[in-house]
């Protein structure tokens, strides 16, 4: 995968099952002020002595020293996945939908919240006609063949003793197929949909159908500007136990509703991730007050729920 492939937005999504960035980097080459270069970790696959420098130069935004090499873990690209979409009458529901999934123990590599100013803002950039309610996006992953093997031993003999033995041990080969197994986890997540007050329950399994639908969700932010064209972005950035993430997206939700700007909620609903674009007027000092307002409300709120606000805690 190619660099500007890794940046994709799509990809930065699949934290769920692959981790963030920081748990995919193995070793560091950094160079520190006095001009040492330190090798951050050995290629070892297991070194449990000393302090882990690796995370603790990852966290410090290069104020320890300037990264000039890194070391990344690769990961299988899956051989079968499966996108949905639904929508649902309130943003309760949908993020009580994406939390039910996550506890669930569905593999599932993308779980993806948008509002319905969000959806609306899709349709004007794009031209289409999607439902403007709350949607949430989901990827389910299938990983090919996987073969089990139980082994249960019965009697009293040892293993060096080979008399009989196949009478004493029972061998169960299990194969799962990975496509089987992505539809069983669509259809699993389609129950909870139901419960929840969710429809239009859609999904693509062909590759351009899947990239179609997830260019949604990729150009999200410029779609945004196809209802405001002259107005900037203020971004927030909040995360909280997935727990908590109904509540604050809930009582956030109540502060942009009642704003004279226009505000979208994106959330990455699978780790409790969520962003808003306020739009404002950059020559409006009211406009930017009250984007402001909104900013801090929501990191405010996030701090109270044990949460943090990117790129670190306040």
């Amino acid at each position: 995968m190619s660099l500007p492939d890794f940046l994709d937005p799509a990809v930065l999504l699949v934290l769920i099952t692959y981790g963030t960035m920081r748990d995919n980097v193995i070793s560091l080459k950094v160079v520190l002020a006095n001009g040492d270069i330190v090798k951050t970790a050995s290629r070892a696959r297991k070194s449990a002595a000393g302090y882990d420098l690796t995370r603790l130069v990852i966290g410090s935004e290069g104020t320890l020293g300037v990264i000039t090499e890194v070391t990344l873990r690769l990961q299988k690209i899956p051989q079968y996945s499966v996108v949905a979409m639904c929508n649902f009458p309130s943003f309760k529901d949908a993020a009580d939908v994406a939390i039910a999934t996550m506890l669930s123990g569905i593999q599932v590599s993308r779980v993806e919240l948008l509002d319905e100013v969000q959806v609306r803002a899709i349709n004007i950039a794009n031209g289409k006609n999607f439902p403007e309610t709350p949607t949430l996006m989901f990827e389910f992953i299938g990983t090919g063949q996987i073969r089990f093997v139980f082994a249960s031993y019965f009697g009293n003999c040892g293993f060096s003793d080979w008399t009989g033995l196949n009478q004493r041990l029972v061998i169960i080969i299990a194969e799962i197929n990975g496509e089987a197994y992505s539809h069983e986890q669509t259809h699993i997540v389609q129950q909870i949909v139901s419960e929840h007050n969710g429809s239009d329950f859609v999904f693509a399994e062909d590759p351009e159908a899947k990239k179609e639908l997830w260019k949604i969700r990729k150009e999200a932010l410029w779609a945004c500007f196809a209802m405001e064209p002259n107005f900037e972005a203020m971004i927030t950035d909040v995360c909280v136990p997935l727990s908590c993430l109904a509540e604050l997206i809930s009582r956030s939700k109540e502060q942009l509703d009642a704003s004279e700007l226009v505000c979208t909620v994106i959330a990455h609903a699978g780790d409790g991730n969520f962003h808003t674009f306020i739009l404002f007027d950059p020559n409006n000092e009211e406009h930017r007050r009250e984007a402001e307002r909104l900013s801090h409300f929501m990191v405010h709120a996030a701090l109270s729920m044990e949460g943090m606000d990117y790129p670190g805690i306040l």
